[in-house]
């Protein structure tokens, strides 16, 4: 047995030698395919009589009217411009060119290519030094904190401008959070429970709300479906409150049911602005709750207070849940800088900075907001509106597009009310790029941007916005290789129609320049190989 174990990793170890072998000489065998074929052509010159073919095709070739290359050099334009436009719409779609992601995925392992075996990469920690990449997903979708009410919100939208804000992807992650939250206690689904478990999974919204009915029918105190009601049936805020009340009046000791209630219920008040109300229920909810923090239920409350002007409560706050230890969050990077910025805004003037430089606080300001645009990049162009902002979705990936419009949905008013603020991050934000490192497998502050918020994003933002990309992608070298083949050949095309006889007396010089060397190759072989040598290679 020992044996046998021992001779496993020789003969692993030998295959994966193998591999790498034919893999790094593969380079070198098209070189010498390429050098045989040189050869077979010379060797079979006579006995295929291809001297006398070439010429044949030369005085065919010489036939052909100025219309024949006219209309060959603007097919192959034609097409040339056709899978250009396939690829820069599968790159606009997708982020990639599909002729490389064919490329990839099929002739890379005819080539010998593999890929690392390793999953789990490297990150860079804070201090430059190289961690483990942790086993959670880098594009792991989170839910909203302040995520809107579909029935008065999403829904009046949708009636205004004929859009769905919601793409059908969040709101599947939704039914599967409410499936999730609201099973209740109990060991067996009760009857009304079932129904609601399957009206949180319909797509239509009044198959939803008649499931929820159908539970009430079943159960007058079935808080589930007063909460689904609230949500989805209610046209107002204060509808909303009004059935969030109900369900928190008949919810009993539910702890998912509770929280979900309660929060929704603060939020209500901070909509209705009753903004005193709505801190104190979510305080109360925090001291209630202290080990749900990944509810983001601070994210709620730093909003709150920011309305309120507190900015001492807010900085206790962020000093809690700004910890190293703690997940970051677009809310919690750019509120502090938020903090920062506003001491010293107002009289921030960058010609002054430029000629005295920047003051200890002022600098403070700049590098925090340097660490909140490495945190989220696509903040700033919201917050200066150089983008416009759409409904924000009720999931959200962190340092991705879509956290991007929920913080500044509800934050930019925040911004614009501390005089200068903006104007600071309009004057320092783009200097982060240069503290980054580039390529971007090195974080400054933070573990590396990851690669896959894009794709994320696409699913979780609709389809009529466009969603902003970080890093930008350079563009794939085949929709650069397509677009120089269009344009030259119809240029070809042009050159050709216009000047025939010029252009055939060009062709002519092109192309015995590019034969010359392979007859100054022929003429060497010949002095240098005697002719009995190819007199028999002839024969055979």
């Amino acid at each position: 047995m020992e044996d046998t174990a021992d001779s496993n990793p020789q003969s692993l170890g030998f295959t994966e030698k193998l591999k790498s072998w034919l893999s790094w000489s593969w380079t070198y065998v098209c070189f010498i395919w390429f050098g045989m074929v040189l050869i077979m052509i010379y060797v079979l010159w006579s006995p295929l009589k291809l001297q006398e073919t070439l010429s044949s095709a030369s005085v065919f070739l010489n036939t052909l009217t100025p219309k024949f290359y006219v209309a060959l050099t603007g097919t192959s334009s034609l097409i040339s411009g056709l899978i250009l436009i396939f690829e820069w719409w599968y790159f606009r779609k997708y982020g990639t060119s599909f002729i490389e992601q064919v490329s990839v995925s099929h002739l890379r392992p005819l080539l010998g290519g593999v890929e690392s075996s390793s999953t789990t990469g490297l990150f860079a920690s804070v201090n430059g030094e190289a961690e483990p990449r942790p086993s959670v997903s880098e594009c792991k979708v989170w839910r909203n904190p302040l995520n809107l009410f579909r029935g008065a919100e999403y829904n009046r939208y949708t009636w205004v401008t004929g859009k769905e804000p919601l793409t059908y992807y969040d709101m599947n992650l939704s039914a599967q959070d409410h499936q999730t939250f609201f099973t209740g206690d109990t060991p067996q689904l009760r009857p009304e429970d079932a129904v609601m478990q399957k009206a949180w999974r319909e797509r239509n919204p009044q198959a939803r709300i008649r499931a929820a009915y159908q539970a009430i029918e079943m159960n007058h105190e079935c808080a589930a479906a007063y909460v689904l009601l609230a949500e989805e049936e209610a046209t107002t805020i204060t509808e909303a409150e009004r059935l969030f009340k109900k369900a928190l009046s008949i919810a009993g000791k539910d702890i998912n049911l509770l929280v979900y209630i309660k929060r929704r219920l603060a939020m209500c008040a901070r909509k209705l602005g009753r903004i005193k109300e709505a801190v104190k229920m979510m305080r109360d909810l925090m001291k209630e709750f202290p080990l749900l923090g990944m509810l983001n239920i601070h994210e709620n409350l730093l909003e709150a207070l920011l309305e309120l002007q507190a900015y001492a409560d807010v900085q206790a706050v962020l000093a809690k849940y700004d910890d190293i230890s703690l997940p970051k969050s677009a809310t919690i990077c750019y509120t502090s800088a938020l903090l920062k910025a506003r001491a010293v805004s107002d009289k921030f003037s960058p010609e002054a900075a430029s000629r005295r430089g920047l003051s200890t606080a002022e600098m403070n300001a700049v590098e925090a907001i340097h660490r909140a645009v490495e945190f989220n990049p696509h903040v700033p162009k919201y917050l200066l509106e150089m983008k416009s902002l759409i409904l924000p979705p009720e999931h959200i990936l962190k340092r991705g597009d879509s956290e991007a419009v929920a913080y500044a949905f509800f934050h930019l008013q925040h911004w614009k009310r501390a005089e200068g603020a903006l104007n600071l991050l309009h004057c320092t934000w783009e200097g982060t790029f240069r503290i980054i490192p580039y390529p971007l497998e090195k974080g400054h502050l933070f573990y590396p941007y990851p690669g896959c918020t894009e794709t994320a994003d696409r699913e979780l933002l609709p389809s009529f916005h466009e969603v902003s990309v970080y890093p930008k992608k350079e563009l794939p070298f085949f929709i650069l290789f397509t677009a120089g083949l269009c344009s030259f050949t119809a240029m070809l095309a042009m050159l050709t129609h216009q000047f025939p006889e010029l252009m055939g007396v060009f062709a002519k010089a092109f192309f015995s320049t590019l034969f010359a060397p392979l007859g100054f190759f022929a003429d060497k072989m010949e002095n240098f190989m005697p002719s009995s040598f190819w007199h028999q290679l002839t024969r055979i």
